[in-house]
């Protein structure tokens, strides 16, 4: 039985997990901007940690006593480990950006600061600041206001002090919100002998300040950005008279003014200045202040342009074909022929689009329903259905309103589906909907046909490029029929249903789960095949961790390609020896989840939308489906072993959480699993060609 600390605490996994994308911001084998990218997304990612995950343990804290027998240690104590690990990363993240704008310089590119502009580059952000940005800056004189602005999370902010040179002891304060919503963060100066050059909105402001403060009698001006971080829980009360979609509209409203979990500031900032903020914002070492480098919200660097040549990024891969999907006239007509996956970003996400075009105007489709946990900005797949309605289809839209920090597109799409006669459903009360499916039934003879998809991740054309999802399309009675029940639960709470072909949480599997584990203890002990392949994105939830731990005392082989958090403690002997995992961080996020049980040969295949945590297990309705095709069976064990063979991008998780390459050995060649994957469907697409 697994013990205390031979668990992982969660927290300090994901941070592992987040120096791995640090990593890849760091690696010289890594294309110049995509270095870049991985800052950026190193930065949002650690900006959602501390809106969710650090507002959670401070939550906690308030009820130490309590919660002690659902963590590895207390809260306070791991809110002390996560401000020096944090710390630890702000100086290497500082490093590696200083680094990159090194190597920009070889590659003809700069990024320069408000002191270093030429004359005529001066003379163009001179006018640039005059004309378009300074009408949008609204600074505010702290000196004047009875109470400190309340700072607005996600934005960043400049702190300035106003001095004379002659005086200085003379001074005053202002705050200025940059304005990001309104002008992109990089400004590029014109080029000057073959020479790009760059300046951050930032600094084009610090530049323009001497114009902001004319009026004032201030000849000195310092600027230095400051951000805060605030709960992003949502804190929903329990008013009967409002609807679940007002309180989520006026949860996500006052997330902007939650309690400040992180306040971050450039470590240049005069003293006075950041007692001054501090005193007055009522902040103290609980709100973790983190001194970092002289620009923040560096997730606006995912939108960093490329200035120079295709050598800077990656190369580009194209989705493969799917040689029958794309020459027929009806995808449906196809999958009732037999299943077929589809894997993103490998295959186009054009064909679940298509497939919904065909169902909204098939005068033979009679509805559709659909689970929707998060939907693109621009939806190809919400006016999909909104068409079928307009077409006379039953369309049910099941949509999860409490999909973090996608409530307000998801608020926007219920309305507008609502306003075009589809029946939307804000899910079961106490659960959330993260199941995906679509369920198309259609009149074939007289008979009523049904149609599903069951995918890994979000009906999301975004995500679709850069997320890796499976995606089952199926006829298969003994699929569908289950999948119609899994609706009628959700449009009909009090009714409930015996599964055999699916796992629904939180109903049956937990269960199954532990059942499927069982057998395979039970082989090894009868000295069968046996063998546990999973790949997942976070496995946490320490009953089914003591559970592994069982079957690998029991000599159960257990391989586990884990993208997140990882709870459990691999390679112990004598009590996880028989259990190895890695996890593999690239140009697209691991987001599919594939579980493999030998079953004495007689494998068991499985794709599902949950990772194994409790929340998947117990407090989610979520859908894990079994795969029959052969053919689909073959791939989803290819893409689980390219996993496990990964020798390029795959760390080693490991109790000290070293986050140690995995080496290539003797003679062995370099194998990127993402890459090899994408050869694997190109081959199988030149196959199915005929000459």
């Amino acid at each position: 039985m697994a013990k205390q600390k031979d668990l992982i605490n969660r927290e300090i996994s994901w941070l592992s997990f987040n120096e791995r994308v640090l990593q890849e911001a760091q690696s010289t084998n890594v294309p110049l901007i995509e270095r870049i990218k991985f800052l950026g997304i190193f930065s949002n990612n650690l900006d959602e940690f501390f809106r969710v995950r650090v507002a959670t343990l401070l939550r906690l804290m308030e009820y130490d006593k309590g919660v002690k027998p659902y963590m590895t240690e207390k809260p306070k104590k791991t809110i002390e480990k996560i401000q020096k690990i944090v710390q630890g990363y702000q100086k290497k993240f500082d490093a590696i950006f200083s680094n990159i704008l090194e190597e920009l310089k070889k590659e003809n590119i700069f990024i320069i600061n408000e002191r270093e502009l030429c004359d005529s580059h001066a003379s163009f952000v001179r006018q640039l600041f005059k004309k378009k940005i300074a009408s949008a800056i609204a600074p505010i004189m702290l000196k004047g206001v009875s109470k400190f602005p309340e700072l607005t999370d996600r934005s960043i902010y400049l702190a300035v002090k106003l001095s004379k040179k002659l005086i200085p002891d003379v001074s005053e304060y202002a705050l200025i919100e940059i304005p990001t919503d309104d002008f992109s963060r990089f400004v590029q100066l014109p080029d000057i002998d073959g020479k790009k050059y760059i300046i951050l909105l930032d600094d084009v402001i610090r530049f323009g300040l001497d114009q902001i403060f004319s009026i004032l009698p201030y000849d000195t001006f310092e600027a230095f950005t400051i951000k805060i971080t605030r709960d992003a829980e949502l804190d929903v009360d329990n008013d009967i008279a409002e609807s679940l979609l007002e309180k989520i509209s006026k949860g996500v409203s006052n997330r902007k003014r939650g309690e400040p979990v992180r306040f971050v500031f450039d470590s240049e900032i005069a003293p006075d200045m950041l007692q001054y903020i501090v005193d007055s914002m009522d902040l103290d070492e609980g709100d973790n202040l983190i001194a970092g480098g002289r620009y923040h919200n560096f997730r606006d660097f995912i939108g960093f342009p490329n200035l120079g040549g295709p050598n800077l990024v990656n190369e580009y891969l194209p989705p493969v074909p799917v040689e029958r999907l794309e020459n027929t006239t009806s995808i449906l007509a196809e999958v009732a022929k037999r299943d077929f996956a589809l894997h993103y970003p490998y295959h186009s996400f054009a064909y679940y689009i298509q497939m919904l075009r065909e169902a909204a105007i098939d005068p033979k489709v009679k509805s559709i329903k659909i689970t929707l946990y998060r939907v693109a900005t621009e939806s190809r797949v919400v006016r999909a259905l909104i068409n079928a309605a307009q077409n006379g289809k039953q369309v049910t839209a099941v949509v999860e309103l409490r999909a973090r920090f996608d409530e307000n597109a998801n608020i926007k799409w219920s309305k507008k589906m609502e306003e075009a006669g589809i029946n939307v459903i804000f899910g079961v009360h106490g659960l959330k909907i993260h199941s995906k499916m679509t369920l198309i039934t259609r009149e074939e003879d007289s008979k009523l046909v049904n149609y599903s998809t069951l995918s890994t991740g979000n009906f999301h054309e975004g995500n679709a490029n850069l997320y890796t999802d499976f995606n089952i399309l199926t006829a298969d009675k003994r699929i569908t029929n289950e999948v119609e029940k899994v609706f009628t639960f959700l449009e009909f709470n009090f009714k409930s249903f015996n599964y055999k072909h699916l796992m629904v949480a939180p109903f049956n599997m937990r269960r199954k789960i532990f059942a499927l584990i069982d057998n395979e203890i039970a082989n090894a002990k009868r000295k069968l095949p046996s063998y546990i392949y999973c790949k997942i994105n976070n496995l946490v939830d320490e009953e089914v961790i003591r559970k592994l731990y069982q079957a690998s005392n029991a000599g159960v082989q257990i391989k586990l390609v884990v993208r997140g958090i990882c709870a459990l403690v691999p390679g112990i002997k004598g009590f996880s020896e028989n259990i190895e995992a890695v996890s593999i961080v690239d140009r697209f996020l691991e987001h599919s989840r594939i579980f493999i049980f030998c079953n004495n040969n007689q494998e068991h295949y499985y794709i599902s939308s949950a990772d194994w945590m409790t929340r998947n297990l117990d407090y989610r309705v979520e859908v894990a489906v079994s795969i029959y095709d052969t053919e689909i069976r073959k791939e989803l064990k290819e893409i689980v072993m390219a996993g496990l063979r990964d020798n390029v991008k795959a760390r080693i998780v490991d109790p000290n959480l070293c986050n140690t390459f995995k080496k290539i050995k003797g003679s062995e060649k370099a194998y990127q699993s993402q890459l090899e994957i994408h050869k694997y469907y190109t081959n199988k697409h030149k196959k199915t060609i005929k000459p």
